[in-house]
This record gives structure tokens, sequence and C-alpha cells, in this order.
């Protein structure tokens, strides 16, 4: 007899995960299939769609065959934020889909900001405008490409793309809209004087349809190309970002979900849409639909580099391996030996929303070396995290413990620091499957396995709770100011290195 299961379709930067779990959330099976992303300009990040779809064959294929003998109820969709897809009036992409980590568009970001109004950006969409986000590359086509947006007769997130190639629908759900900045986060959908502000005709947007709802069914086209059948039903789905909440079990706002990957969040549920005025975090809309007794948005604050930092020092600067170093940096004292580090290679966004910031060691001297460095740049990421949440704070919040997730959780140095620093106690994930088993859980709630929650609490394993230890949260609580201080100090000088490093390159490349 069929094992009864739903799978879930996680379309991530660098690779799409294809996960079946039966009623009690355990895996069955797994697969994943990588892509590039192309850099066809300095600062610039696009994919082509069409490698999606292969990728997505090939791995529901692969984690179908592992699972053995088993019968999809529904189908739940994840996808990396942000991203453009732009589709004609055949429903071909009209060019490569432009993603997240896409940075051509400041001066967009910066004329919209200033043309829309900052404050009622904030008010409307919960968040102050980013590269990379939806609205500010939309923007950037209709400046530089506007043969391409003439020809675009529907604009999708890259997940809602899977979903148009799955079921022939077009349509999305709030959790991912909200990150475009042209949703109206407490209406629940989209914003058309936003969207015409942007250049725009909102009658190109899909239909929303909420998370937990169903969104279309399994072509047989599609089917044949999954190797399952036809008709089967999939959920509105999400944003890797709260899907990656759910699977932690983070569904009430007295928890706050950390995730420490190549960069870092900062994640609490919210039961009303409470928004920073200063527009330093995200306030974007959650899985569940107001009035149903779970958070219906959520609050986040986003860093840049962590594991990127981690993996930049050790890879590139060290040449050495996480393992030949984890031992010497826990015998590190709490505080590195007074060097602090900036995190911030990549720009930084919450609080400062500054894509132009750099990192920097401050302190360094003679007697610093391997280990300390690298406990240094694991205590700065925590710090950047921490000045996050300082902002969730400010807007109320209190949580009384942490779930940790990413890799972040997998090291028990990285671990104990984060609950020195946060004076809190934290609960680290196992290993979680992040938002490909959050799909899941939204694919079993649509099958009537559970409820959000329920299938939160089924999932959720942690390992043994870290709790904070005294003498380094007073280490810390000394050093986090001298931390802030330092970047609002340096900020001016940073910008005007990257200034000058950015004239440096474009001489080379002419010359």
């Amino acid at each position: 007899m069929s094992t009864p299961a739903v799978l879930a379709i996680d379309l991530g930067t660098g690779s799409v995960k294809a996960l079946l779990i039966d009623e009690g959330c355990s895996v069955l099976g797994s697969a994943s299939a990588s892509y590039p992303v192309l850099r066809p300009r300095d600062g610039w990040a696009e994919q082509d769609p069409e490698d999606w779809w292969a990728g997505t064959i090939d791995a529901v294929r692969r984690a179908v065959a592992a699972a053995g003998d088993v019968q999809v109820l529904a189908i739940g969709l994840s996808g990396q934020m942000h991203g453009t897809v732009l589709l004609d009036e055949v429903f071909e992409p009209v060019r490569s889909a432009i993603i997240w980590e896409d940075r051509r568009s400041a001066a967009q970001v910066r004329s919209l900001t200033e043309t829309i109004g900052a404050a009622r950006l904030i008010q409307v969409c919960g968040s102050s405008l980013a590269t990379g986000f939806q609205a500010a590359t939309l923007a950037w086509l209709v400046q530089h490409e506007p043969n391409v947006i003439a020809c675009a007769k529907s604009v999708l997130l890259p997940s809602d793309y899977l979903r148009y190639r799955l079921s022939g629908v077009l349509a999305t759900e709030p959790s991912d809209a909200s990150s475009t900045l042209l949703f109206d986060i407490e209406r629940r959908t989209w914003s058309p004087d936003i969207a015409s502000e942007v250049g725009i005709d909102p009658a190109v947007l899909p239909m929303v349809v909420e998370s937990t709802e169903l969104s279309g069914r399994l072509t047989t086209d599609a089917a044949s190309a999954l190797g399952l059948p036809s008709g089967i039903p999939i959920a509105g789905g999400g944003a890797d970002a709260p899907l990656a909440a759910l699977a932690a079990g983070a569904t009430s706002d007295d928890t706050l979900m950390l995730t420490i990957s190549t960069g870092s969040q900062a994640i609490l549920p919210a039961a009303q849409p409470v928004i920073d005025s200063q527009g330093r975090i995200h306030t974007w809309c959650g899985l569940a639909k107001p009035g149903s007794g779970l958070p219906a948005w959520y609050q986040m604050g986003a860093t840049l580099a962590s594991g990127r930092a981690l993996r930049w020092l050790r890879e590139d600067i060290l040449f050495s391996t996480s393992a030949s170093l984890d031992a010497t940096v826990a015998q590190v004292a709490s505080g590195s030996e007074g060097l602090l580090f900036l995190p911030y290679l990549n720009g930084e966004r919450t609080p400062h929303m500054d894509p132009e910031a750099s990192g920097a060691f401050l302190g360094l001297n003679a007697t610093h070396g391997p280990a300390e460095l690298t406990r240094a740049v694991m205590e700065g990421s925590v710090f950047a995290l921490l000045d996050a949440f300082q902002v969730l704070e400010e807007l109320g919040g209190t949580p009384g413990r942490i779930v940790l997730a990413g890799g972040g959780a997998r090291s028990r140095v990285w671990t104990q620091i984060v609950s020195d620093i946060f004076d809190l106690p934290v609960d680290p994930l196992e290993e979680s499957e992040g938002s490909a088993m959050g799909a899941a859980i939204l694919a079993g709630t649509m099958a009537g396995w559970f409820d959000l929650a329920g299938g939160a609490r089924l999932r959720a394993r942690f390992e043994t709770r870290v709790e904070p230890h005294p003498a380094a949260v007073a280490t810390y609580s000394e050093l986090h100011p001298i931390f802030q201080h330092a970047y609002h100090a340096l900020k001016d000088d940073l910008h005007a290195l990257g200034s000058i490093a950015s004239r440096s390159r474009a001489a080379s490349i002419n010359a």
C-alpha cells in the first residue's frame, strides 16, 4: 500500500530542493539540484528560470524515487524572496530573472523613496526599499529596458514562476508578495498606487491566495515531467524566511527565531502589523490568516554577512577549515582579547540600511592570531544581529527564548556566543530541512493532517538548551556599545574607501 505523503519544492538561490514527508513530519525522501547565478556585470545577479524548472524536475524525480511507494496528496512551495520574473503574452520569460542579490537598482531605491515618500512606503508596505526588491528592480527595468517592460504581461516572484509551470496558474501569496514592496501588508493585497508609481500596470501582478489555500492543481504536462499523477493540489506556499521559522516552531511572539547562515535573520511573529517608522526592519505578512489564532504577520531584521564573513576569513585569508579552528576558538575568552569585527562585507540592512557599509577589525595587535580573529568574526556577526533585534525590542518584542537555526546552530561555540550576547536561553534546532520543511507543513495543513502550529510542533526538534554565562554577558554588555559606536564613527571613511575601490576597479577594467 502506498504511503500518503506531501511534497515540498523549495527554490533557493543556489539550488532547488524537493522533500517528501509523511503525516508525522518524518522525511521520506529528498533531493536537490543546483544551478548557477549569472553575473553579467559587477553587482548584478540573475538566473535563468528554465534552470529552475529543469532543476525542479530532476530534484522531484530523485526525491520520489528515494521515498519509494508514496501517494502525493498535496504540494507546497517555498522560494527565494524579492526576485523578478517577467513573462510575455505566451507566458515565456522575457529575460533572465533578476534575483535578490542584485544591486543595480541603488539609484531607483533613492528616487522611488523620494517620489513615493519614505513614510508612505513604510506605512503601506511595512519596510523601506532596498536593492534587489522587486519594486526597485522593476523601476530599473522601466528606465533601462523599456522594451522588456512593454513585452511583460505578467510579473512573478521566483516560486510563483514554479507555480505557473506546475499548474498554469498565475498566483502568489501574502508572505512572499510582501517582500516586493508593492504590497499593502494590512489589506493583504497589491497596492495599485505604488505599482503605478514604480511605472508598471497593476494588472500584470498575479492574484493573491492565502498560504494554506488551494492555488492550483498539477497539470498533465507538469505531472508527466515530474513523474507524478496530474491533479495534485498545490498550496499557496510561502517565502523562505517565514517558512523556516514555521519549521523551527517559532509560531508565537514569545520565541525569537535567529538564523545564522550566509547572512542572518531575526524573526519575531506578530499578532498585528506593527511597523518601524524608521524602516529599519521589515514587517510583512505571515503564513497564517488574520483571525486564525496564530500571528498573521512577522517582523524581521536581516544582516548580510555572518557565515559568509567566517568563510571569507577561513578560506580566503587563513586558508584553513572550520574543523581545524573550532577547538582553539573555544579556548579564546569572550571578547576575543579586545578584538572587534564589523561584519559589513557586503553592505548592511538592519538597522543601518547602508549598502555602502564595509567591514573592519578594531583593536588588532600582534598578540592576536587565527583563533582570536575567528572568534571576533563570530562575535561581530552576533553583535550585528543584536542591533537588529533591538529594533524589535523598541517595537514591543519581549521573547523569552531564542530558537537558533542555520550553520550557527551546529557550532557549540557560536550558540554559546548567541546566548551570552543576547542574555537569553538558546534552543539550537536539529537539522530541520529549513524552509522546505515549512513548505511541506503548509501542504500537510492543506491536506488536513494538522494546523500550522500542530505541524510545527511535530517537526521542531532541538539540541540541548544553552544558557547564558553571567561573566560573558557582562563582557559583551561592555563591548556592544563600542561595536555600535564604531560603525557611526567610521561610516564616512568606509564609504570613501569604497568609492576609491570602485574607481580602481573601473580603471583596471578599462585599462
